[in-house]
């Protein structure tokens, strides 16, 4: 399949991916963010040097807010992603306890744009849809592609959605970036790598 194919396959996908999303979020039920952050420190380990990039919920998607608060809590270094331009990599800014958070593009919001940039060695990221082989599907504007792949030591990049939002084949295009692990409110699974 041509890339050309594969960007209209992921297209239509979309759409059936929200409503999935839709349906996943009313079957898992309103502690779904908590016990989805328990799995998470249950099933992925983290160094202390660790710089951990996580996202602000928006349109539907699994809150990982419980998971920022006890890193930070735990002392975890966390940042947040701001969006600069469609073509363009995020920004990564450290959020520091007790900082402010302001509108950072599609409704997410990220530290002032004076917070330090920081690279990170995790990625939580957000999406519409996975498989059992690690493929993401997101919106499609290939934000956080572009920022895995400028980041010189590739971070773990660990999917964040509801066990509901699992497709079985989703197809992945040359430049898109394979999750290392998922994590679901109900459960933790690693795809090819060492859950380190």
């Amino acid at each position: 399949m041509i890339d050309a194919d594969i960007e209209e396959a992921k297209a239509a996908l979309r759409v059936r991916a929200q409503e999935q999303r839709r349906q996943a979020a009313k079957a898992a039920g309103g502690d779904a963010a908590g016990a989805a952050a328990e799995q998470f420190f249950a099933g992925v380990v983290l160094d202390p040097e660790d710089v951990v990039a996580a996202y602000w919920p928006i349109r539907g998607e699994l809150d990982c807010r419980p998971v920022l608060a006890r890193l930070m809590d735990n002392g975890q270094r966390v940042c947040l992603p701001a969006v600069l331009g469609d073509e363009q990599p995020l920004e990564l800014r450290l959020w520091e306890q007790d900082a402010p958070l302001y509108p950072s593009g599609f409704g997410t919001l990220a530290p002032i744009e004076t917070a330090p940039l920081v690279t990170p060695s995790v990625m939580i990221v957000p999406l519409l849809a996975f498989d059992g082989i690690g493929t993401r599907l997101g919106y499609g504007k290939g934000h956080y592609d572009r920022t895995i792949a400028a980041i010189g030591d590739r971070p773990r990049v660990i999917g964040y959605a509801y066990a509901g939002q699992e497709m079985e084949r989703l197809p992945r295009a040359v430049h898109d970036i394979g999750l290392d692990a998922v994590v679901t409110e109900q459960g933790v699974r690693h795809f090819g790598t060492a859950p380190s």
